[in-house]
C-alpha cells in the first residue's frame, strides 16, 4: 500500500472515531419528525385523500337524486285582475307569481346573469373555488360566503334549503353539476329569478316588478332590470326607499356594475349604456286586501275558475293563477256609489230597528257577451261574509212572473176556453180567486188584497197582479213553466210543480236572475253570467265555458217579453225608472212578509238585477235569519219600486253609455200601440192578432192608455171561461182545505204579495 492510499485510510478512521456511537451499540436512528413525514409519505398520503375525496364525491354523486322542489319554492300567489289588467288582489301564502323566461326582456334576463355569474353561459353550473371558500368558512363559523353560481343559487332556493351546513353545501354541489347537465341554461335562468326573494314580501321576479314599479314582468326595461338584479344581493339594505345615504351609494354602484358587465359582454350597447339613468323604484304600496267589494270578486271568480277547472281546493291555492276579471273598473265603482246613495245613506240603524237588517246585492251583465260588469256583494266581505249577489236563499218574488207569459207564448198555451194567451188576452183579476183547473186549491191575494176585475194580461203585469198569474200558470201547465224557466236560467231542479210558485217562492239570487232577463234581452239567447275572463297558469290550461250559448226560446217569445215588460217601467210598479231618451224594461218583486224586493231590469246595452234582502242584525236574537223589511229607511213597505229601482236607476243611467232603443221582433206588448183596457164585460181573444200599427221598435206612448171603456160594445161575445169573464157577483168558492197547498220554505206561510 502506498503513502497515499495509507493517509486516505486514516482519515476514515478519524472520522468514524469523531461520530458518537449509539446508545447500546448498532445502527443510528433518524429524528422523530423526519421518520414520520418524509416527502414521500407526505405525497402518498395526499394522494391517498385526493383518491378517497375522489370516491367520496363519485359515491356522493351516484346517491344524491336531484329531488322535488320544495313545498315553499312551489307555493306561488293567485293573482286577481280588473277587466282593464288592474291587479284587484293577491290571495296566498307567498306574493309569487311564476312566468316564462320568454315573457322576461332578454336583456332584462342578462342583468341577472350579469349581475351575478358572467360565465353562466359556459360553466358546468359550480364554481368550485366559491364552494370551497363556503366549506372551509362554514367549518371555521365564519358563516356566510359568496361566490355561487346562478345554478348553485337556484338549487339552494329550489331544491334545498337556506341552512348553511356542509352537508347543505355538498348536496348543493352534486345537485347543481346534476341540473346544469340535466336543464338547460334558459331553464336554470328561469328558476333563479322566479325563485329569488326581492323584499317588500315578493318571490320571484313578477311580484317584485309589480312590488317596485307597478308594471308586469314583461314590461321592465333594463334600468329597472338591473336594479333588481342588484337588490337580490341584499333585499332590505338596496331597497330605495328605506335604505339609509351609504345603501343608496352602494346599489347605485351595483346598479352601475350590473351595467358595465352588460356591456362587457356584449349584452348591451356601449351608447345605449352612457344614456341610461337609474330608475327609482317606486313607495311600497299596501297589498290589496278582501275588505270592501273585493272579497266577494275574488271567492266568486275563485269559485267560477274551480269549476271550470275542476279543481280542488287544495290545487287552486297551491296558486299561480291570474285571473283576468269581467269586472269593469269604473261600472263597479258606479253600482257601489249608488247603493250608498240611494241606500246606505237613507238607513240608520241607530234610530230605526228595521234598518240594520237591510242587506243589498246586486249584479250588473252585458247581455250581447254574458260578462259580469259590476257585482255589490255587501257592506264590506269582512264584515258580511255571504255574498248577497250570489246568495240564493231569498225568493224573487214577482221578477218570476215574464216567466209564466213565457212559457205561454212558448208553448202557444190557451186559457181554459180555448184563447191563446198574448199580452191582450183578459183575465179576471180579482184578489184572492181561486185558480180553475188544478188539482191543487191556491187562491193568492193581490198586493194590499186589491181587486182589478177583468183586465189583460199586460195590466197584470204592470201591476204585477198575483191572481192573474197563478190561474195563467195553471193554463199554461206548471211543469211548462218550470221547464222554461229552467231554459232561461233558473235553478228550478226538484221544485214542486204546484201554483204557489207563480209567486216566485222558489230560491234565487240577483245574478241568477241577471242571467234570466239578459237571455230575454239577447232575443233568448242563452246568456250565463260570467265574471272570470281569462284563467293564465303556467302549467295547466283551463278553458272556460262560453257565457252566450244557443236560442232556449224563440226570439218571439223573447222580444215579446221585453215589450210587455216595458209596460211595468212606463205604466206600472217600475215607474221609478222611467227615462225620457232610454228604452227600459223591468220587473218589480216583493216577497211574502217583505222579506226581500227586487227589480230587475234592463236597457238594449245592460242587465242589472238589485235584491234587497231582510237579515236577521248581527248580535241580536235573530241574526242571520230572513226577517221582514218593514219600516226601512221610514217606508212602511219596502217594495221592489222604491230602493231596488231606485239603485238601478241611479247606476244604470251613468254606466249604461248613450241611449239606445230596443230591436225588437214582435207584435205585442207595451212597446207597440196597447189595445184600450177592457170594458167591465170581458171581451173574447180575438181569432186573428190585430194588424200592427205601428214599428216594433216604437218607444212607448208618452201617454198613458186611457183606462175609460169604450163607448161600443163589443161584438164577441164574452167568454164562457170563469178565468177570463167578469168577477164572480156571488162569494168566491172556498177551496177544499185537504188541497191546500205547501210553498216551500214554510208550509204554513200566506202566500207572496205582488
Amino acid at each position: 500500500m502506498g503513502r497515499a492510499e495509507e493517509r486516505q485510510a486514516r482519515q476514515r478512521g478519524a472520522r468514524r472515531a469523531a461520530r458518537p456511537s449509539p446508545a447500546g451499540g448498532g445502527k443510528p436512528k433518524r429524528g422523530g419528525i423526519r421518520r414520520f413525514f418524509t416527502l414521500k409519505k407526505i405525497l402518498g398520503a395526499f394522494f391517498g385523500l385526493c383518491l378517497l375525496g375522489m370516491l367520496g364525491f363519485v359515491v356522493l354523486y351516484m346517491v344524491v337524486d336531484v329531488p322535488e322542489g320544495n313545498a315553499a319554492a312551489k307555493l306561488q300567489s293567485n293573482v286577481y285582475k280588473y277587466k282593464d289588467g288592474e291587479v284587484l288582489a293577491r290571495t296566498g301564502e307567498l306574493n309569487r307569481e311564476v312566468v316564462d323566461l320568454e315573457k322576461v326582456p332578454k336583456v332584462v334576463q342578462k342583468t341577472f346573469v350579469a349581475a351575478e355569474n358572467k360565465s353562466f353561459y359556459k360553466d358546468t353550473g359550480v364554481d368550485f373555488k366559491g364552494t370551497a371558500r363556503g366549506l372551509i368558512n362554514t367549518v371555521s363559523g365564519k358563516g356566510k360566503q359568496g361566490g355561487s353560481t346562478i345554478t348553485q343559487q337556484y338549487v339552494k332556493n329550489y331544491y334545498l334549503t337556506q341552512d348553511q351546513t356542509v352537508t347543505r353545501k355538498l348536496k348543493e354541489l352534486v345537485i347543481s353539476l346534476k341540473v346544469d347537465r340535466e336543464s338547460s341554461k334558459d331553464d336554470i335562468l328561469a328558476g333563479y329569478i322566479n325563485t329569488s326573494y326581492y323584499g317588500r314580501g315578493a318571490y320571484g321576479i313578477q311580484a317584485a316588478a309589480q312590488a317596485y314599479y307597478s308594471v308586469d314582468a314583461e314590461e321592465l326595461d333594463v334600468s329597472q332590470g338591473a336594479y333588481l338584479a342588484a337588490l337580490l344581493q341584499a333585499p332590505s339594505q338596496y331597497d330605495w326607499t328605506s335604505a339609509t345615504p351609504a345603501s343608496r351609494k352602494l346599489v347605485k354602484e351595483r346598479w352601475n356594475y350590473v351595467l358595465d358587465n352588460m356591456v362587457e359582454e356584449n349584452w348591451l350597447p356601449a351608447s345605449e349604456r352612457e344614456g341610461l339613468k337609474f330608475d327609482v323604484p317606486q313607495k311600497p304600496q299596501a297589498a290589496p286586501g278582501l275588505e270592501g267589494q273585493t272579497g266577494y270578486l275574488v271567492t266568486e271568480a275563485k269559485a267560477e275558475v274551480m269549476r271550470a277547472g275542476h279543481l280542488s281546493e287544495e290545487q287552486f291555492d297551491a296558486g299561480g293563477y291570474t285571473i283576468t276579471l269581467n269586472i269593469d273598473k269604473k261600472k263597479q265603482k258606479l253600482l257601489e256609489k249608488a247603493v250608498d246613495k240611494k241606500l246606505n245613506d237613507q238607513l240608520d240603524p241607530d234610530k230605526r230597528k228595521a234598518d240594520a237588517r237591510v242587506q243589498a246585492g246586486a249584479a250588473s251583465v252585458d247581455p250581447k257577451t254574458g260578462k259580469v260588469l259590476a257585482m255589490y256583494g255587501g257592506e264590506d266581505y269582512v264584515k258580511h261574509y255571504t255574498n248577497n249577489a250570489t246568495r240564493r236563499d231569498y225568493q224573487p218574488a214577482s221578477t218570476f212572473k215574464p216567466l209564466i207569459l213565457a212559457a205561454a207564448l212558448e208553448n202557444g198555451s190557451e186559457t181554459q176556453s180555448g184563447q191563446p194567451i198574448t199580452a191582450n188576452t183578459v183575465y179576471d183579476g180579482t184578489s184572492e180567486r181561486p185558480v180553475k183547473g188544478s188539482d191543487v186549491a191556491f187562491a193568492p191575494p193581490n198586493e194590499d188584497d186589491k181587486s182589478y176585475g177583468p183586465v189583460t194580461v199586460q195590466k197584470a203585469m204592470n201591476k204585477s197582479i198575483n191572481s192573474v198569474f197563478a190561474q195563467m200558470g195553471v193554463d199554461v201547465d206548471m211543469d211548462d213553466v218550470l221547464e222554461t224557466a229552467g231554459k232561461l236560467g233558473m235553478d228550478v231542479e226538484d221544485l214542486p210543480a204546484v201554483p204557489a210558485q207563480t209567486l216566485g217562492t222558489m230560491g234565487a239570487s240577483p245574478l241568477e236572475m241577471a242571467g234570466v232577463y239578459a237571455t230575454l234581452d239577447n232575443h233568448g239567447k242563452k246568456v250565463t253570467p260570467a265574471i272570470v275572463a281569462s284563467v293564465e297558469h303556467k302549467d295547466r290550461t283551463i278553458d272556460l265555458p262560453d257565457p252566450i250559448g244557443e236560442e232556449v226560446v224563440d226570439r218571439g217569445t223573447a222580444d215579446s217579453l221585453t215589450s210587455v215588460l216595458t209596460g211595468v217601467v212606463d205604466d206600472g210598479t217600475g215607474r221609478a225608472v222611467r227615462s225620457p231618451v232610454q228604452d227600459v224594461a223591468g220587473k218589480t218583486g216583493t216577497s211574502d212578509d217583505n222579506k226581500s224586493a227586487w227589480f230587475t231590469g234592463y236597457t238594449p246595452k245592460l242587465v242589472t238585477s238589485v235584491g234587497l234582502f231582510g237579515e236577521g242584525a248581527a248580535g241580536t236574537a235573530e241574526e242571520s235569519k230572513q226577517v221582514s223589511m218593514k219600516g226601512a229607511g221610514g217606508l212602511p213597505r219596502v217594495d221592489g219600486g222604491s230602493f231596488p229601482a231606485q239603485i238601478w236607476a241611479a247606476y244604470t243611467f251613468d254606466a249604461m253609455g248613450s241611449p239606445s232603443e230596443f230591436d225588437l221582433d214582435t207584435s205585442m206588448g207595451a212597446a207597440i200601440a196597447p189595445p184600450p183596457d177592457p170594458t167591465t164585460q170581458a171581451p173574447r181573444e180575438p181569432t186573428e192578432e190585430p194588424e200592427e200599427t205601428e214599428d216594433p221598435t216604437t218607444k212607448p206612448p208618452t201617454e198613458t192608455p186611457s183606462s175609460e171603456p169604450p163607448t161600443e160594445e163589443p161584438t164577441t161575445e164574452p167568454p164562457t171561461d170563469p178565468s177570463t169573464i167578469d168577477p164572480p157577483t156571488g162569494e168566491p168558492e172556498e177551496p177544499d182545505p185537504s188541497d191546500s197547498i205547501e210553498i216551500p220554505e214554510n208550509p204554513n206561510r200566506r202566500p207572496g204579495k205582488g
